[in-house]
């Protein structure tokens, strides 16, 4: 019976726990495209705006949601990206360090 009480406690913390981060990303700013990390790494905020003849290799599809190291929630405007540090990137954005999804 031990085993149950710690498993439900231990389940509502991380559940509480998640809540809690999804809460504080909410309260982040936006990356700015003047950033000098995102100019550093050629960050869009709109993915359909990235130059074709600078980047040749990004096609449309690939934005901040269906990259590796997005960390927002699925359907979401934004969420934070580890490159980022303390701010969010659009969901619809993009830069140099994309990486799909596996």
């Amino acid at each position: 019976m031990s085993n149950r009480r710690e498993f439900i406690v231990q389940l509502s913390l991380g559940g509480s726990a998640l809540a809690g981060a999804n809460a504080f990303a909410a309260g982040l700013p936006m990356v700015a495209e003047t950033d000098p990390q995102a100019k550093a790494l050629a960050y869009a905020a709109d993915t359909t705006k990235v130059d074709a003849k600078k980047f040749p290799k990004h096609v449309a599809a690939q934005d901040c949601s269906n990259c590796a190291l997005y960390q927002g929630k699925v359907g979401a405007a934004s969420g934070l990206c580890p490159l980022f540090a303390g701010k969010q990137v659009a969901a619809k954005g993009w830069c140099s360090a994309y990486a799909k999804k596996a």
